[in-house]
């Protein structure tokens, strides 16, 4: 029978003691695994009783294996109120109304109770209305809401079953718009089309206007297809600012094509080479409708005509860089309209284009005196008389004591007149003086031009870094050497093309490799240099590097040296090439200490030899300098056994005239005598008796 006990000071206790009927108690057993289990189920028939606790408990999941009948509650006491609550004092509790007489409470077997790894403390609240509810005086309820929301606590946090379940924080949406821009950003395009796919929000993203000012299709327009490629430009058309399209067949369709062109309107910079079945119509209205384009490249397109220019000059105020390249139906006339309307250009490429020889036209690039870079490539009609007046004007005033015309400078950094039959000495020689910021000369195949006409330019042109003269058969050693290797632009100039100058020998190309120590590319195929001149370029790099002591330091390449078919050169000088590009020395001073270069040579010569060349540059750029010493000396050792076992057969033959050969050179360079020249046999020693 439950009542309430007293406190030692006299007050009664709030909450109800519940105490066990003796009859119904077991049997008291020896100390042991008996009696401990005894106390174990007493203590859970108290907890079992107070109705106050069901609350804090939930059910058994119904992905349970098993659900036996026995087990289904946590007692046989029924933990319903039947009666009115009893309290001592006037005070409700929680704990009081759960409080039964012992005759009302049926007995329950002990073997009843589950087992203490089948008792779940968290079973689900008892919800209102199923049953009988307990009424609680002085309590709340929970509300629905918060008991079905409230998550599974994990074993580790139990700290209150009563919390209330909070939703998942939504980062994504709560980053502002122009960061998730800015995020985007970063994608190509090709990416953006992919990322597109994830979800609504990510499409509106994607295919935002601001992440496609600039459109780059020529890395990836195989891979597209026309109409995906035609309605991303339709959808980010107005922010388009950079567009290039080289390459596109995609638009080769007209209508396409159309689509595009009303969809641009802000461009600055237009690439449409190769895009072929541009319509005359198409093109002109694009050109009208992009009056800020600085940049257009136009090669190739059979669209571009005289017509096409004239609106250029109209429309484009603030052109650039123009490249009409290989448009076959362009010509002095549509030139001429550019360079008069467009008074910001500074960059034209025109090569291939008919009528250069019109005086009217040259004179106008010498009254705009704005033009940096000109590219007359393949013009086979520009002559001497028209480049004069490029450079001169028409009936310049000329200097008394220098014999030069008083005219301002003109302001080429780069000029190519490549493939420019007509051109000679005197054509040449008319830049000397006036293109003090020249950069780059391209002469290759102005097969006119020799000494006199280069003279001039390389005395006055102190920023020349880029000077090709490929088959120039009037070229000299002594132009490299006297002139080139002693000029203002040696200690600048890094890019040398003498290939097939079949006059130039080893005399004017090794001053120029002592000289100019900044080269980093020299073609020489097709030259009678011989392995002096490989030595030479290898000692160049060795000399200008520095070595380093740090182990696993891998060198770059900084000379890059051509020697096709040049007879003289042997697999001595390629050797010696091999050897200086993995040399370790020992360091001055630190004795056990080793130093390892830094830069090396790029040797292409010989195809029997280019393998083994390869390779070993290979490990040199590996830094693994052992293997290719190793790899040198074992081809030394090759080829010096071939060459042993060719000596009485015809290898000493092709020997002897070699050694013939290379002594009447070196004879001849020595008196003076043109390299082809026929001379006297002369005895190598005097003959006397004893």
């Amino acid at each position: 029978m439950s009542h309430v006990r007293e406190s030692s000071s006299g007050s009664s206790t709030p909450f109800p003691i519940l105490e066990e009927d003796p009859a119904q108690q077991p049997r008291e057993l020896p100390i042991g695994k008996g009696r401990n289990r005894q106390r174990l189920l007493r203590g859970l028939q108290r907890v079992s009783s107070v109705t106050s606790l069901n609350s804090l408990s939930r059910g058994r999941s119904h992905s349970a294996p098993y659900r036996p009948a026995a087990r289904g509650t946590l007692s046989c006491v029924s933990l319903a109120a039947t009666g009115p609550p009893t309290p001592s004092n006037g005070y409700s509790s929680p704990l009081s109304n759960a409080v039964q007489p012992s005759s009302a409470r049926p007995s329950t077997p002990a073997n009843e109770f589950p087992f203490p790894r089948d008792f779940d403390v968290e079973q689900a609240a008892r919800p209102a209305g199923h049953g009988q509810a307990v009424s609680t005086p002085g309590t709340a309820p929970l509300p629905l809401e918060a008991r079905l929301s409230r998550p599974r606590l994990s074993s580790k946090a139990k700290t209150s079953p009563l919390a209330v379940y909070k939703a998942p924080f939504k980062f994504w949406d709560a980053v502002p718009h122009e960061i998730r821009i800015y995020i985007f950003s970063f994608l190509q395009p090709k990416q953006l089309v992919q990322a597109s796919r994830v979800s609504r929000s990510f499409h509106k993203f994607c295919f935002d206007g601001q992440l496609w000012m600039s459109l780059d299709a020529s890395k990836f327009y195989q891979e597209i297809p026309a109409d995906s490629l035609a309605r991303i430009i339709t959808s980010a058309g107005p922010f388009i600012k950079d567009l290039n399209l080289r390459g596109c067949v995609q638009v080769e369709h007209y209508k396409r094509a159309e689509v595009i062109v009303k969809a641009c309107k802000n461009l600055m910079n237009a690439t449409l080479e190769g895009c072929r079945n541009f319509q005359k119509t198409t093109l002109h209205s694009l050109l009208e409708s992009n009056e800020r384009l600085v940049a257009l490249n136009l090669t190739g397109l059979t669209a571009v005509s005289n017509r096409s220019c004239r609106i250029i000059a109209e429309s484009c105020p603030q052109l650039e860089s123009l490249n009409v390249s290989w448009c076959g139906k362009v010509d002095s006339r549509g030139i001429k309209a550019v360079i008069e309307g467009c008074t910001r250009l500074r960059d034209l490429r025109a090569g291939e284009v008919r009528g250069f020889d019109n005086l009217d036209l040259a004179e106008a690039i010498f009254r705009t005196n704005k033009l940096e870079r000109l590219i007359l490539s393949g013009c086979a009609e520009l002559d001497d008389g028209a480049l004069r007046t490029m450079m001169h004007g028409v009936d310049p005033e000329i200097d008394v004591l220098t014999d030069r015309p008083v005219v301002p400078a003109r302001k080429l950094r780069h000029l190519d007149v490549s493939r420019c039959a007509r051109l000679t000495n005197a054509g040449i020689s008319s830049m000397g003086h006036l293109t003090p910021d020249l950069e780059g000369l391209q002469l290759s195949r102005c097969r006119l031009v020799g000494d006199a006409g280069l003279e001039p330019i390389l005395a006055s042109a102190p920023r020349l870094t880029h000077l090709e003269l490929e088959d120039l058969e009037h070229i000299t050693n002594v132009l490299l050497s006297e002139h080139l290797a002693k000029a203002p632009c040696a200690r600048t100039i890094e890019h040398l093309s003498l290939s097939y100058c079949e006059h130039l020998s080893d005399t004017g190309l090794i001053p120029l490799l002592q000289n100019c120590v900044r080269l980093r590319s020299v073609d020489l195929d097709n030259t009678r240099i011989s392995d002096l001149t490989l030595t030479e370029a290898a000692l160049l790099v060795t000399t200008r590097s520095q070595r380093t002591t740090v182990a696993g330091v891998k060198p770059q390449v900084t000379l890059k040296l051509v020697a096709y078919d040049c007879q003289n050169v042997t697999w001595t000088g390629i050797r010696e090439v091999l050897f200086r590009n993995a040399e370790t020395r020992p360091v001055r001073g630190s004795p056990g200490q080793i130093s390892w270069p830094t830069e090396t040579v790029a040797l292409k010569c010989f195809y029997g030899f280019q393998q083994t060349i390869d390779e070993h540059q290979k490990r040199v750029l590996q830094g693994d300098f052992a293997a290719a010493n190793k790899l040198e000396r074992k081809w030394a050792d090759y080829m010096q056994a071939v060459e042993e076992a060719g000596v009485g057969g015809s290898g000493r033959r092709r020997r002897r005239r070699r050694a013939r050969e290379a002594q009447a050179l070196h004879l001849n360079e020595e008196d003076g005598l043109a390299p082809n020249a026929r001379r006297r046999a002369r005895t190598m020693g005097s003959c006397f008796m004893m």
